[in-house]
Order: structure tokens, then C-alpha cells, then sequence
């Protein structure tokens, strides 16, 4: 087999710059389309040809009500636009209005709220000129801001129906606040008239579980330390960060667990909430949160050595950044390298073509994890290509034949963790280029050309594509590209 080209942005932790430390995992990226073109690296004509290619032909297979896609597809090439040194770009100014036209033609105010703040998030990492989105006849970002009254609670139709509460808002409030942030207008969201970040924060009482209330309002928090309004989790009139962590201890008591069509262990379910709570304990830079009400960190340990190693792979990554974060690494990993050994040894174990997830997602966290850690070579070529030429093992019967549907409805999963983290390692053309696996046509091509008509059993879960497809057009703006002043001049507290 010939040898994967590999090209790493980072060769270990101490690499991670703090966006990619505050948002580490895949999961917030793909699914919510927080803290999209991560690792930017220089334009690439063939990659920006393969990412309108890709947009073509989902324009084509989804229905024509899916504004989000559409959006999408007109927020990538927009960028690939700009990243393009070698245009003029005297052409943007008239470009923005048929832009911000394609972000208010969705229709649904949790996917209108996200594509704005996509938008939003660009310009600011793509360094335009703010007049664009404000001036006399146009404030776009309170547009988006506003948004956010219209996104009413348990609107996501899963097999968590009536469990999510007010995920879908607290979620969009993350990246709304964090789009405001990167362009420079954080002091709208705390003003005489309205405090917006109270109003989200007091959202998180009304999570009917711990598990949601956790995952969410973790990053939630992260986002408010990294705007420099952390004085209103602790200070004011009540402690919401005490106020969750308390939650999360009383997941047993509250039963009420979130479903999965593949379940997954009861201590996975309480570490994912614990870990994201750790990392927003990081950013906010208060030690105290450690220990209270529990010993936090002695209870990550103990739910991470119950889960067996083929789901503990996927909170892996959540578990090393967190401690990277918290300063705690290497009182609670003393060996990174042996611990990092069992992560990959799961890649000889595991079939990622078994399901959508848990085994199907696994491998994108593992090789991630490696990359952040400097170990990739623990991450053969084999494992790779395995990877990529997976998607269509999702459609088999036997065994997995009363998950089919399931499968093939959630595959943008796999697909998406998959397209993000090969392009990281630049490794994309195992999912661009035309594979025998796929009979001469791509993966990507191979994956839209087998979605559901109008990619109706898909139905939001498309935005996963989307986003991975964006992220790597954002990624290509420039290798000597900055992070934005916002996360350049943020310090963790515990670690620097």
C-alpha cells in the first residue's frame, strides 16, 4: 500500500492555539458549527474544486426547502472567494447582501441563528471590514441577536423528544455570543436594557436531565469566560456553575437518561456532561469548582476506567484537553504515552462500519486525539483508509439489519468526523478523490449520491456535511493566518 500523505498542523499540546483548545472536539464543529476553520492553512485550488463539487451535488439531492444547505453552499464558495489571493476583491461589497439574504431564507430560527453566526464568525477570521454587516441601512448582528427569542424549547424530533428542553436556544446563544465576540461587539450582550447572558444562563434550570443541562451549558460557560463576563456565572445572584455541577451529581436520582439507537454505558453518559463542565472550570480559571460539590476530577477518573475502551475513545479527547486545560495533565496522566497506546490499540478492535456510532465515530476521535498529542504515529495508513472506505458498510444486513435505517439516516456522522480530521492531517483526498471502494467515485460523491430523496430521512442531520465542507473552505485562509484578537488575547488561568 502506498504511503498516505500526511501533512499535522500542530506536533503536540502545547501547539493547540485556544480556539481549538476551547473547542476541541469535533462534536461542537460538526454538529452546532461552533468554531468552524480551525488550523488554517494556505488556499489549495484542487481542495476548494472538490469542496463546490461536493456542494453541487448535495444542492442537487436535497429539497429545495433545505435553506441551510443552500446557505452553506453560498457561505463556502464566498470564502473560497476570498481566501483566493489571486482575485480582486472589489467584487465583495456587492456579494455580502445575496449572502445575508441566503442566512434569512431558512426557516428554522435554530439553523437561521447558526448560519448567522457562521457568517458572522467568517468575517471576522477572514479580517473584512465590519461596515459590511453594520452601518446606516444594516446592523446584521443584532439581526442575528435577535434571533435567538425566536428558537422555542424541544423542537429537535430524535429519540430524545421532550428530553433536550432548551438545548436548541442555549446552543445557539453559544455561537450567537461567540460571533459577537469575534467581531468585536461583546458589550451588546450586556446592556442597560438586557442582559443577554444572564438570560442564557438562567435557560440551563429548565434542562429536564443532567445530561444535556451539562453538555451545553459547559461550553456555554466557556463562551462567557472567553468574552470576559465570567463574573456573571459566579457573582450575581446565584452560582450557575455550582448550580449544574450539583445537577450532574444527581444524574441517578434523576434518571430520565438520554436514549441512543446504539446505548451506551450509564458512566458515558455521566463523564460527557462532567468533562465539558471541567473544560468550562478551565476557562473561567476558578480551582475551587474542582472540589465542589464532589471531588470532580477523582470522579472523571473513576466513570473513564468503567467504560469499556471502544465508547472511552470518544470521551478521550474531551478528557485530555480538559486536564491539558486545567493545568492537571500530568497529575492525572502521568503517562500520556501508555494511555495514548490503549486509545489507538482500539483501531485493531473496532469496526467503524458496524454502526453510525458508537463505531463509526470512533476513529475520527482517536486519530484527532493523536494528532493533538503529537502521537500520530501510533495511526497506521491502514486505519485510515479503513476509515474512509467504511461508509458504505453501514448499509449491511445480518447482524446489523434491524439498524439500517438508522445507519444510513445518521451516516453524515461518520462522514462528516471523517472529512474534518483527514483534512486536518492532510489526508483529504482519501474522501475526495475516486476510490475503487466506491467503484471510481469519491466517498463524498459516493455518500451524497446514496442520501434519501431530498435527503428527507437525513433531514437536519445533513448540516453535519455542510459543516465540515465550510470549515475546510475557512481553513484555507491563509497558513500564516492569526487567530482573531478575541482568542489571541485570552490566557487559561491553570496552564497559560
Amino acid at each position: 500500500m502506498n504511503s498516505v500523505p500526511r501533512s499535522l498542523p500542530i506536533s503536540g499540546l502545547s501547539d493547540m492555539p485556544n480556539e481549538s483548545r476551547m473547542i476541541a472536539t469535533p462534536w461542537s464543529r460538526m454538529l452546532r458549527g461552533l468554531g468552524l476553520g480551525q488550523y488554517p492553512i494556505d488556499y489549495d485550488p484542487t481542495v476548494a474544486g472538490h469542496i463546490r463539487d461536493a456542494f453541487d451535488q448535495l444542492a442537487k439531492k436535497v429539497s429545495q426547502s433545505d435553506g441551510y444547505t443552500l446557505f452553506c453552499r453560498e457561505m463556502a464558495d464566498f470564502t473560497l472567494k476570498v481566501a483566493d489571493s489571486r482575485r480582486d476583491r472589489a467584487w465583495i461589497a456587492s456579494a455580502v447582501g445575496p449572502l445575508l439574504e441566503a442566512v434569512r431564507s431558512v426557516p428554522n430560527p435554530y439553523y437561521r441563528a447558526t448560519a448567522g453566526s457562521i457568517l458572522m464568525d467568517a468575517f471576522a477570521k477572514l479580517n473584512l471590514d465590519l461596515s459590511l454587516l453594520v452601518h446606516d441601512e444594516l446592523d446584521f448582528p443584532a439581526e442575528v441577536l435577535g434571533m435567538l427569542d425566536e428558537i422555542a424549547p424541544d423542537q429537535i424530533a430524535d429519540e430524545n423528544q421532550g428530553r433536550h428542553g432548551e438545548y436548541e436556544r442555549v446552543s445557539a446563544c453559544c455561537t450567537v455570543f461567540l460571533a459577537l465576540g469575534q467581531l468585536g461587539l461583546r458589550d451588546r450582550l450586556v446592556t442597560a436594557e438586557r442582559n443577554h447572558i444572564i438570560e442564557a444562563l438562567n435557560l440551563l434550570e429548565h434542562f429536564p436531565i443532567p445530561y444535556f443541562c451539562g453538555r451545553v451549558g459547559g461550553m456555554l460557560m466557556s463562551v462567557i469566560a472567553l468574552l470576559n463576563y465570567s463574573e456573571h456565572i459566579f457573582d450575581g445572584e446565584r452560582d450557575y456553575m455550582a448550580e449544574v455541577l450539583e445537577y450532574l451529581t444527581r444524574a441517578d436520582e434523576v434518571g430520565n437518561w438520554p436514549a441512543f439507537p446504539n446505548p451506551m454505558p450509564t458512566p458515558w453518559l455521566k463523564v460527557y456532561p462532567l468533562l465539558t463542565m471541567l473544560n468550562a472550570v478551565a476557562m473561567c480559571g476558578r480551582a475551587e469548582y474542582l472540589t465542589r460539590p464532589i471531588d470532580a476530577l477523582a470522579e472523571a477518573k473513576n466513570l473513564m476506567g468503567q467504560i469499556p475502551w471502544d465508547t472511552r475513545v470518544h470521551m478521550s479527547q474531551y478528557y485530555v484537553v480538559a486536564l491539558h486545560n486545567l493545568g492537571r495533565l500530568q497529575d492525572e496522566l502521568p503517562d500520556l504515552d501508555a494511555f495514548m497506546q490503549d486509545v489507538a490499540a482500539v483501531l485493531d478492535t473496532l469496526d467503524p462500519g458496524e454502526n453510525f456510532s458508537p463505531r463509526g465515530n470512533a476513529y475520527p476521535y482517536i486519530i484527532e486525539l493523536s494528532m493533538m498529542t503529537g502521537r500520530m504515529d501510533l495511526i497506521p495508513d491502514e486505519a485510515l483508509v479503513r476509515m474512509a472506505d467504511s461508509f458504505p458498510d453501514l448499509d449491511r444486513s445480518g447482524d446489523w439489519a434491524n439498524r439500517i435505517d438508522d445507519n444510513r439516516a445518521n451516516r453524515a456522522f461518520p462522514v462528516s468526523y471523517a472529512l474534518n480530521v483527514l483534512g486536518e492531517i492532510g489526508a483529504a483526498e482519501l474522501i475526495f478523490a475516486p476510490r475503487d471502494r466506491y467503484e471510481g467515485r469519491s466517498a463524498i460523491a459516493w455518500v451524497v449520491e446514496n442520501l434519501s430523496e431530498g435527503a428527507k430521512e437525513e433531514g437536519d442531520r445533513i448540516s453535519m456535511i455542510d459543516h465540515s465542507l465550510v470549515s475546510y473552505a475557512l481553513r484555507m485562509r491563509g497558513a500564516d493566518t492569526g487567530e482573531t484578537e478575541l482568542f489571541e488575547t485570552f490566557v487559561f488561568p491553570f496552564s497559560g
